[in-house]
């Protein structure tokens, strides 16, 4: 059964389930979403803005979530 789209407000846990791949994208990104095995809570909006990104990448890591599953 194929998951809800991936949002801004799409929780850094629910991401990871939903898609696997995303820990490696983020990491690549900067956007740190493990801490020592366990998620970081937070939404994906706001683990991005966390590390200075702003409203337009976190759309286009939204798009390109979404593009990978």
């Amino acid at each position: 059964m194929p998951h809800p789209p991936v949002t801004s407000d799409t929780s850094i846990e629910d991401l990871i389930q939903w898609v696997p791949d995303s820990v490696g994208y983020l990491r690549e990104k900067g956007v740190r979403c493990i801490r020592c095995g366990e998620p970081i809570w937070g939404s994906l909006a706001e683990a991005a803005k966390q590390k200075g990104f702003g409203d337009d990448d976190v759309e286009r890591f939204v798009r390109e979530l979404n593009a990978m599953g």
